[in-house]
């Protein structure tokens, strides 16, 4: 087998051409991207049309009696903010809110059950879905950015028996989880 080096500055030429298509393949897919947080959209005005080509398909999504609409819009997976779209039963857009943060979750209470709280603060991530057995208690978590700009961790643990909200909890999450400073 016949090998043959390759100069140094061909190695570096390669390399910056590869950086650079990646790059710009990179700038191209998130041009092509939906608005992380439905911008230029304005209640009263924008549709749900308007919506979902602004933000694309929602995670979740539910019709009220009066045939209003909230669509859920996770940022993540494991990101700091989840959008809750709201429109009115004439399907213009109400208001569009970030629903990971304290006031949100304090609104969580025991008993509730799974599809409030995912009417609350939409999904939580998939990957940190936990059932204890032991416990008999299934646990869903979310990030979020806190009140004093750290991102942290919420939990809501649920009863496994009946499917209602057992208990909840928050914590910061440490540097070396990747976490800390959010903007």
């Amino acid at each position: 087998m016949n090998q043959r080096m390759l100069p140094l500055s061909t190695f570096r030429s390669l390399f910056v051409a590869f950086a650079g298509g990646a790059f710009a393949l990179a700038a191209a897919l998130m041009a092509g991207c939906s608005p992380f947080s439905g911008t230029g959209l304005k209640p009263g005005t924008s549709t749900l049309q308007d919506v979902l080509a602004a933000m694309g398909t929602p995670a979740m999504q539910w019709s009220g009696s009066d045939r209003s609409v909230q669509l859920a819009y996770p940022r993540g997976p494991g990101a700091l903010y989840s959008y809750m779209v709201y429109l009115t039963p004439d399907g213009r857009l109400e208001r569009i809110e970030n629903v990971m943060d304290a006031k949100q979750f304090a609104q969580i209470r025991p008993g509730f059950t799974k599809d409030e709280v995912l009417r609350k603060v939409g999904p939580p991530v998939p990957e940190w879905e936990v059932y204890f057995p032991a416990r008999r208690e299934l646990a869903w978590e979310w990030r979020y950015c806190n009140g004093r700009g750290m991102s942290a961790r919420y939990h809501v643990l649920f009863d496994s028996d009946n499917g209602t909200v057992r208990s909840t909890m928050s914590f910061d999450e440490s540097c070396s989880e990747g976490g800390c400073l959010c903007h």
